[in-house]
């Protein structure tokens, strides 16, 4: 890396401190990941929508069907008038839903952000919420897909009034990221929200080689932890990512305040000296109950959520 990156990397790191008063070291995403990652999900989306209308198009007996059948009051105009509603349905669907599925997922990453390698996160260090989600998204709309929708329909590249003000609107909302330190758009500022940087190596590699993380006895104590269901059933999703940042993160003091925290969670006496193997036994076991959880169809989000 060279130093200008370097800099650049020093500039933009941030620290998160968690409800549980644990601080992480985040790195808020460059501009250039962000327009990337967007551009990279309106291509999908657009070849959604492009394939999804080729589909019904089909169904309703192709181009040429579609004036014969436009007007007609029998059933076959009845048919004509269902796929209009399920195309409008249709394109509500990828234009909205498609962030807020990604989004609301453990990964907290759209495929255009997956690539890129960024996410997002709440800037209060606590959980992303669907109400975070549904937020910044629904402001997107108002930030790029309104002035967008206005720009296209100015006929023969009219510069009245109302095709300067769309142009404004949209140059406002898509240069607001430049005007702030945190790179936010205004669907971040609202919804509480921010960009950054997802974690280059998986926790495996930056994890250390004791036994424990493999299901074997700690290298310092001996000792094999194992936990019962109702130990890890006092965690969720959120929980196993913030203990993911820590054990990634290696500081001891982190991992002294997690361990402390877990094992009164879990009503076990925390004792000093082998945190680390003990966080990394209680992570894989909790990984897998959530995995396999998951696979039934059943997901925990947290150590407030049933499950």
């Amino acid at each position: 890396m060279s130093a200008l990156a370097a800099g650049s990397g020093a500039r933009r790191q941030r620290l998160m401190v968690t409800p549980e008063g644990i601080g992480f070291n985040l790195v808020v995403a460059n501009r250039g990941a962000r327009l990337a990652a967007l551009l990279i999900d309106l291509v999908i989306i657009g070849v959604l929508e492009v394939a999804t209308t080729l589909i019904l198009v089909y169904i309703a007996g192709g181009i040429d069907n579609l004036d014969h059948l436009a007007g007609r009051k029998d059933t076959a105009g009845q048919a004509l008038q269902f796929l209009t509603i399920v195309w409008f349905a249709a394109m509500f669907l990828f234009r909205n839903g498609y962030f807020l599925f990604f989004e609301l997922g453990p990964r907290g990453a759209t495929p255009g952000k997956r690539m890129t390698g960024i996410r997002i996160a709440s800037r209060d260090g606590g959980r992303l919420t669907a109400e975070m989600v549904v937020a910044r998204n629904l402001l997107r709309d108002i930030e790029l897909f309104l002035p967008i929708s206005f720009l296209l329909v100015a006929k023969g590249g009219d510069t009245g009034a109302a095709g300067i003000a769309a142009a404004v609107w949209f140059l406002i909302f898509a240069l607001f990221p430049c005007f702030n330190r945190d790179s936010l758009r205004a669907g971040d500022l609202i919804a509480g929200t921010w960009v950054v940087e997802a974690p280059r190596t998986k926790l495996q590699e930056a994890m250390s080689l004791s036994h424990t993380a493999q299901g074997g006895a700690s290298h310092a104590t001996g000792t094999a932890y194992r936990f019962g269901e109702n130990e890890l059933a006092a965690y969720g999703e959120y929980e196993l990512q913030t203990l993911e940042r820590v054990l990634r993160e290696g500081r001891l003091e982190a991992m002294v305040a997690v361990h402390e925290a877990i094992c009164r969670k879990i009503g076990w006496n925390p004792g000093a000296g082998d945190e680390r193997a003990f966080l990394e036994a209680y992570y894989t076991q909790l990984r897998a109950r959530l995995e396999s959880g998951m696979r039934l169809g059943v997901r925990k989000a947290d150590k407030w959520a049933g499950g």
